[in-house]
């Protein structure tokens, strides 16, 4: 089997690779252990995940990337080398070619970083890919076609939002407002309303079990564990679905601004197309109860989530590898 193929959804929160021919092999946490004495890596992947928050202080488990783009290239690429492993196989002795996803808004620098790290890491090839036109061949959109179609990919540290049309992206936007964020102002929430302080990863299962776009008539209720401020004493509290809308308000306007803003560099016979097609939604975050609702009471343009919300991308990265041919111009027009 010469001439390995891999695609690689490397994200903020997760980092997701796909082979042409067997599909997703591999969907782990973007996160490293590294000890602090002498720099070495301890875990990565879900092990690294399990220890966030519960280190000692001579180890770091810490996210390599940060808003989509990588903040600390050594240990990503020592990350892209580990992932790249698991998922080929040892015995592996032939290069593969990568496709990797980054933000719309990526700079020329930040892209070059991500080419070098997965070169670095044992690539033959690295080709980039802006994320909306991957999520939008993941999601099935015929993207050739000459219709508007808007894609809103909303990660763990990016939200992308483009208008695609002709293989190529009109108008986007890239914002750091995403899963994380949302994440974090859960986390404020619960300081100042119940004195608790909690970790990143309980606020995490807040959002995924409570949380919500929109208020809910019937609620859902989850039981929090966290440090009390003032004593200093663990203790419990009480939170609800529409506590939680509340908190991270701010957050989904943001997201709705960038949704705004794109459709208005819009032009006009694409934001006709986009009426009739609706707002395509991807990522993990784009799960959040209601948000399609929330999208539609905002803009006025009915929003639906793409089936497999959290592997567009990454699929995306398997059909374009699996017909280059036909994807080569929307891809290959910026190296």
């Amino acid at each position: 089997m010469f001439g390995k193929k891999i695609g690689i959804d490397l994200g903020t929160a997760n980092t997701l690779v796909y082979i042409p021919g067997k599909g997703i092999v591999l969907n782990e946490p973007s996160v490293v252990a590294v000890s602090e004495q002498d720099n070495e890596i301890l875990a990565i992947g879900v092990e690294a995940k399990e220890m966030i928050g519960k280190t000692p202080e001579s180890i770091i488990a810490y996210r390599p990337m940060k808003d989509g783009v990588i903040a600390d290239y050594r240990v990503t690429e020592a990350m892209l080398r580990y992932f790249m492993q698991k998922a080929l196989g040892k015995w592996n002795f032939f290069k593969p070619e990568a496709m990797i996803s980054v933000p719309a808004g990526i700079t020329s620098t930040e892209r070059r970083a991500v080419v070098e790290a997965a070169l670095r890491a044992g690539a033959k090839n690295a080709y980039v890919v802006k994320e909306p036109i991957l999520a939008a061949i993941g999601a099935g959109i015929p993207i050739h076609e000459s219709k508007g179609h808007m894609i809103v990919d909303i990660g763990g540290g990016t939200t992308d939002v483009a208008v695609i049309s002709l293989g190529g992206i009109v108008a986007s936007t890239s914002v750091k407002c995403a899963g994380n964020k949302i994440d974090h102002a859960i986390a404020d929430y619960v300081r100042k309303t119940f004195n608790l302080a909690i970790g990143d990863k309980t606020a995490e299962n807040i959002k995924i079990h409570i949380g919500a776009a929109v208020p809910l008539e019937e609620e859902l209720t989850v039981t929090i564990k966290g440090r009390d401020f003032v004593q200093g004493l663990p203790r419990t509290a009480q939170v609800s679905t529409n506590e939680i809308v509340r908190a991270i308000d701010p957050e989904l306007r943001a997201v709705v601004k960038a949704i705004k803003d794109v459709l208005q560099e819009t032009p006009p016979e694409l934001a006709a197309d986009i009426i009739d097609q609706g707002i395509i939604m991807t990522g993990g975050t784009s799960q959040l109860r209601g948000f399609p609702e929330l999208i539609y009471r905002k803009t006025g343009v009915k929003a639906v989530l793409a089936d497999d919300a959290l592997y567009c991308v990454v699929k995306g990265t398997g059909i374009a590898l699996e017909h280059l041919g036909t994807y080569k111009r929307s891809i290959m027009s910026k190296r």
